[in-house]
């Protein structure tokens, strides 16, 4: 049965959203936000119904200088019962901070295209799972969850297209290392729906049981599409970032997450459930421009929801 048949059925699919716009969003911003800033932002975020949240990374101060307060914001934020506090680790050295500073989750991300990998983590894809192996074995006996993000698992801007065998060969490289989940990243933008649901649901057939997210740019404004048809092969947890912010430094055009708001806004209205209040959502994205200092791309900030109404004569008339 297909999504929207199963929906007119009565069928109510739930979905998990984790925002990711204190990580992948912030280390890209122009402006350095305070640190009191992002704590303030992550306990806002907390109470919104959010699976889980990326709050940072633990990355070299000089890679990645925005986020050098890792550790201070890990350690001051308020950790909500239900909602799993992630950092993005590169290293055995990212793990023991991370360790330290007791996060929930780790993200581990290689570029399955080569070139991509070499020009953003600056070794090869054999280079980065052994380093992932090291830090496997660091966390050997700890509670901490790990997760296996595979960039560019739709399309390499240098490489091109990624093949099934491909995904399929990183998802069990990842799998033989002892971690726990897997998200297919599409880091620059380049799925189309067909290519989502056909990779969506040959990973879910090959992995049954194996905990999947995606994570989608909106680049080529396909973005929200292409979450729907994920939904549709069997999809059940996605990554955005409010106000759509963020996108990789390292693929010519790269930027936009796909927005966190706009996606509860259409997933809720096609009646898919996502357990997260979108009126909060918004009251926290209406600061954001404030606090960076310039517009965003998210369309329900500018526009509205679809359900609000306006007084007849407040807008212009469109043709």
């Amino acid at each position: 049965m297909s999504l929207f048949s199963a929906l007119a059925a009565g069928e109510r699919p739930q979905l998990a959203i984790n925002e990711v716009m204190t990580r992948d969003g912030l280390q890209s911003e122009a402006l350095f936000v305070p640190t009191e800033a992002k704590i303030a932002l992550v306990d806002q975020l907390s109470r919104t119904g959010l699976a889980k949240i990326e709050v940072t990374s633990f990355v070299s101060p000089r890679a990645i200088p925005n986020l050098r307060d890792a550790a201070e914001v890990m350690a001051e934020i308020i950790r909500h019962p239900g909602v799993t506090y992630v950092a993005l680790v590169p290293n055995v050295r990212g793990a023991e901070r991370a360790l330290e500073c007791s996060v929930d989750e780790i993200n581990l991300v290689m570029s399955i295209g080569e070139e991509h990998n070499l020009a953003n983590m600056r070794m090869t894809c054999a280079q980065s799972l052994a380093q992932f192996a090291d830090v496997m074995s660091l966390l050997q006996g700890s509670p901490m969850k790990v997760n296996g993000t595979l960039a560019t698992a739709f399309g390499c801007p240098f490489g091109g297209g990624q093949s099934d065998e491909r995904v399929r060969w990183a998802i069990d490289a990842y799998l033989e290392l002892g971690m726990h989940s897997i998200t297919l990243a599409d880091t620059t933008g380049m799925a189309f729906p067909r290519q989502v649901y056909e990779r969506v649901a040959a990973v879910r057939s090959a992995y049954p049981q194996l905990p999947l997210t995606l994570h989608f740019h909106n680049t080529r404004g396909m973005g929200l599409a292409n979450v729907l048809a994920a939904v549709e092969a069997g999809a059940r947890s996605f990554d955005a970032s409010l106000g759509g912010i963020g996108g990789c430094p390292y693929a010519p055009g790269a930027s936009g997450n796909i927005s966190t708001e706009d996606t509860v806004h259409m997933l809720e209205g096609c009646g898919i459930a996502t357990g997260v209040d979108l009126d909060a959502l918004l009251a926290i994205g209406r600061e954001l421009p404030i606090l960076l200092g310039h517009d965003l791309p998210g369309q329900i900030l500018k526009a509205g929801k679809s359900s609000e109404l306006r007084q007849r004569g407040s807008v212009k008339a469109q043709s």
